[in-house]
């Protein structure tokens, strides 16, 4: 079970029993697989996407990228990976769908920052 002790705490308080618990947690763990497959669906044939990342030296709010690939693992409510540029990659921390054409990533070092990502540039 992935709650920490305060939250089962919390939720034995309103009333959830150990049964309840493992439901919620499962619930959780299903959610969390299908973002995940849904977001390396999202980035499966690689190629060009736009983000609004803060670059260095970049005059533009919105960034094209070309993206190799996109690695990713789940384990309970942690949905962690990479992200594989052409000649870079930064890891993932979380991520989510905000829409059938924009999702939004939670990387890692290099970037710490949260970043939507598009097909196409007017999306964002």
């Amino acid at each position: 079970m992935h709650f920490d002790p305060r939250e089962q705490a919390a939720l034995r308080a309103v009333g959830l029993d150990t049964d309840d618990l493992r439901e919620a947690a499962d619930l959780v763990r299903e959610a969390v697989q299908e973002d995940a497959d849904e977001l390396a669906a999202f980035f499966a044939d690689g190629g060009t996407f736009y983000s609004d990342m803060e670059m260095a030296h970049s005059a533009s709010d919105v960034v094209e990228h070309e993206v190799d690939h996109v690695d990713l693992y789940t384990h309970g409510a942690s949905l962690r990976g990479y992200l594989k540029f052409d000649s870079w990659g930064v890891p993932i921390e979380s991520g989510r769908v905000l829409s059938e054409d924009v999702v939004e990533l939670t990387l890692g070092p290099t970037v710490d920052s949260r970043v939507r990502f598009a097909r196409d540039e007017a999306d964002l």
